[in-house]
């Protein structure tokens, strides 16, 4: 995770957090242009992402949520003001894409399995969000009627010809798709911490909670694949998750939600 040294958290950072850090070190590690995420330098190391309003909510209810269940760390403050304000603690190790992991694909393929197989093996009867699928085809089809279409992130074997192609096989497909398990919702390689290849915890979940465990085999997959180069390793994936839970024809059916952002 990229890591650039600026002067000061941004002028808006809320009273009680900017206080609560001044003088510490502060990094600018953000990658997505819907937040600002900045790294504080200082304890065990904090994360504090900002956002528009409203829209980190679901991912401080999901992050204490994964606390609760061993799978994160905790949140330490969540503000919502003009702006959303989510700080978190940092979990302790480094991110899947560090090339100690990388450089072992084997390995790493195995462990991602495993540990994806552990998470939707977990009772969350208890869970705040139980029915990600809803959502999930929801924003499908809003991103097909509006033209969002691009499959270009994709690898030929979730490949369609065109928009027309994937959206039949979601339409007819989607009655199939079950909220019945804890996914992560964004099960990526930068979002899977270890420690000498020590499972420490997850991050980004705010896209989890009940929902079809496919939605999270997609992704494993499609990591595997954008991280690698290569598609090489998805079958050692999911073999190490199970093949007992794994219906490829429902991947289909993810595979062309997914193209529509």
């Amino acid at each position: 995770m990229k890591r650039v040294l600026i002067e000061n958290l941004p002028l808006d950072t809320p009273c009680e957090i900017a206080s609560a850090f001044k003088g510490a070190r502060v990094y600018d590690s953000s990658c997505s242009p819907e937040a600002r995420v900045y790294f504080i330098d200082t304890g065990e190391g904090f994360y504090l992402k900002t956002a528009k309003k409203g829209t980190l909510s679901r991912e401080a209810e999901m992050s204490e949520y994964f606390y609760k269940k061993g799978f994160s760390q905790g949140v330490a403050s969540y503000v919502s003001l003009e702006r959303d304000w989510l700080l978190t603690r940092k979990v302790a190790g480094e991110d899947c894409t560090h090339s100690a992991y990388l450089s072992n694909p084997c390995r790493l393929a195995d462990l991602m399995g495993e540990m994806l197989r552990q998470l939707h093996s977990i009772d969350a009867s208890d869970c705040p969000v139980q029915d990600r699928v809803r959502e999930y085809i929801g924003l499908a089809e809003a991103n097909y009627s509006t033209g969002n279409y691009d499959r270009s992130a994709f690898p030929d074997s979730f490949g369609y010809k065109n928009a027309e192609e994937a959206y039949k096989v979601f339409n007819e497909g989607k009655h199939l798709l079950k909220s019945d398990t804890l996914i992560h919702g964004d099960y990526c390689l930068p979002n899977i911490m270890l420690k000498d290849w020590s499972f420490s915890g997850f991050i980004d979940t705010g896209n989890g909670g009940i929902g079809d465990r496919h939605i999270d085999l997609f992704w494993g997959c499609w990591t595997l694949w954008f991280n690698l180069k290569t598609n090489k390793y998805r079958d050692r994936f999911l073999d190490a998750y199970g093949r007992d839970k794994v219906d490829d024809d429902i991947l289909r059916i993810i595979a062309s939600a997914e193209v529509f952002g």
